[in-house]
């Protein structure tokens, strides 16, 4: 096995929790019953909300599907924006006290399914607790919703890889998602699968750099 120099990290159920019923709760209780685990959930997003995380749709267009489902036009962008955003958890502090760390070992980034829905909220009021930026704990962020590409598509991977300047081998990659790590793992990445709330940091213990 190569030597790791590269982390990449998932972000929703990895570095962040995630709260599917509370988010499925408020659509439900906006009148969107037929959200569900097949529309809205950790590790795999079909239709308007997929669409969302591979920037297909606006913010305005989810906000007015959401509408048409609930069969109701009055309820407001913020109504909306709120019942998403029951989707995130926190970071915790060690986490980011982690990658701090980390930072100076690796070279460090991340690889998110996500919104711009999700990802600035996360981005504002997660990663500045410690007083830092987001940008300060990575060397890339890969986004979905800006890339147009989603995990387990083996296309993101190679994207990073040639974006990155980075080897497959050597690059550690941590997901809550087994689909997902199978599709890295087929290129070459070394994978951990991360459980729910884990803490994982007893990997970096006895890595091999």
């Amino acid at each position: 096995m190569a030597k790791v120099k590269n982390l990449l990290f998932d972000l929703g159920g990895v570095l962040v929790d995630l709260w599917l019923e509370k988010c499925l709760k408020a659509f439900h209780d906006l009148g969107f019953e037929g959200i569900d685990d097949e529309l809205l959930n950790p590790y795999h997003t079909d239709g308007v909300f997929g669409d969302s995380e591979l920037g297909l749709v606006t913010e305005d267009e989810l906000r007015n599907y959401v509408r048409r489902q609930a069969a109701n036009p009055n309820i407001t962008d913020r109504q909306i924006d709120d019942a998403y955003y029951e989707f995130i958890g926190e970071i915790p502090e060690y986490k980011l006290q982690m990658l701090a760390e980390l930072k100076s070992r690796y070279n460090i980034y991340m690889l998110s399914n996500t919104s711009s829905f999700v990802y600035p909220r996360i981005a504002r009021q997660e990663f500045t607790k410690l007083g830092a930026t987001v940008e300060d704990y990575f060397d890339g962020i890969y986004l979905s919703y800006e890339m147009h590409l989603a995990k387990p598509d083996p296309k993101v991977f190679e994207y990073i890889l040639a974006d990155a300047g980075i080897k497959a081998e050597e690059t550690l990659f941590f997901d809550d998602s087994q689909v997902n790590l199978d599709a890295a793992a087929a290129l070459g990445f070394q994978t951990y699968l991360v459980g729910v709330q884990e803490d994982f940091r007893q990997v970096f213990e006895g890595l091999e750099q």
